[in-house]
């Protein structure tokens, strides 16, 4: 077995792997947070709208309100610059309706919910798309679809779409209500929460110190696995490099790519997912992870 070290380019091959699929990239930034605490909301107002909320939270619905109330627009691709924010989006090639997207200062659903947590926290906790927002390492619960809303609080994130593909994110307010950025045309709005249309689940956020064994990975479009194998059926692939948390590791099926092989596979919970360890920066048997009982 091969000791591998970083890769100075975006890896390829192992075709079960990999599907390619371009994102946004990740930059950290040290934002304002914001201050005021919103109170519980007895209308139809973007506002807290029920009790439970960490005070993190409570400042994310406050600061993804501020920009509905300043009749900020929806634009694809907006909020996914160096640093959270408005920024001006691109032509959706899918949606007519994105033509003036390129001169609207705005955002899409995730660069709302990355602003959000920026500017509750100073820290630049949630870059990424709504797959990689849902699956966070610093996630502290996730839901299910089947839970529907009891167990949720103001400041949880809302997903729809599938395991493989998670294409829209909402914060949710409280009492059936959410605040997101949903289409092109439209400005940022407060919305009854859509439970049909292929709503996934939800996570609440930890946006305290990250705990576990955090690890990046490498390359573009690589799939995690049910199983530690190649063969074993898909669960998610990762749009780029992305911050994963590693529970253990195993040896299972030895995996060949770009002149490194290795039968190290690595577990990470907030995917329920394996991946192999080639794909994960450092050596091939990662430091300080403990073996997996699975």
């Amino acid at each position: 077995m091969l000791r591998r070290f970083p890769l100075a380019g975006t890896l390829s091959g192992l075709a079960a792997l990999l599907l390619w699929a371009p994102a946004p990239a990740s930059v950290a930034a040290t934002v304002r947070p914001v201050t005021a605490t919103p109170s519980v909301a007895a209308d139809g107002a973007c506002a807290v709208r029920a009790p439970g909320a960490s005070a993190a939270a409570e400042r994310a619905v406050a600061a993804a309100c501020e920009q509905v109330a300043a009749g900020v627009w929806y634009t694809w691709g907006g909020g996914h610059g160096a640093k959270p924010g408005p920024t001006y989006g691109r032509v959706d090639p899918t949606d007519p309706a994105s033509e003036h997207d390129p001169e609207r200062l705005g955002f899409d659903c995730s660069g709302l919910v990355r602003h959000a947590y920026a500017e509750a926290t100073g820290a630049d906790i949630l870059d990424g798309v709504a797959g990689a927002q849902y699956y966070t390492h610093r996630a502290a619960k996730r839901f299910t679809a089947a839970q529907g809303l009891a167990p949720l609080v103001p400041g949880d994130l809302l997903v729809w779409g599938t395991s493989q593909k998670l294409h829209h994110i909402a914060l949710y307010l409280g009492a059936g209500r959410m605040v997101e950025a949903r289409q092109s045309g439209t400005r940022l709005m407060v919305s009854d929460v859509r439970l049909d249309g292929g709503y996934f689940g939800a996570v609440r956020v930890d946006t305290g110190p990250v705990t576990g064994h955090v690890f990046r990975t490498w390359g573009t479009g690589v799939w995690t696995k049910a199983q530690p194998s190649t063969k074993a059926a898909r669960v998610y692939a990762f749009p780029g490099p992305t911050t994963v948390r590693v529970q253990c590791q195993k040896r299972a099926e030895t995996v060949t790519s770009d002149g490194h092989t290795n039968d190290a596979w690595s577990y990470l919970p907030d995917y329920g997912a394996w991946v192999t360890n080639i794909y994960i920066q450092g050596p091939a048997w990662l430091n300080g992870v403990p073996g997996c009982a699975l």
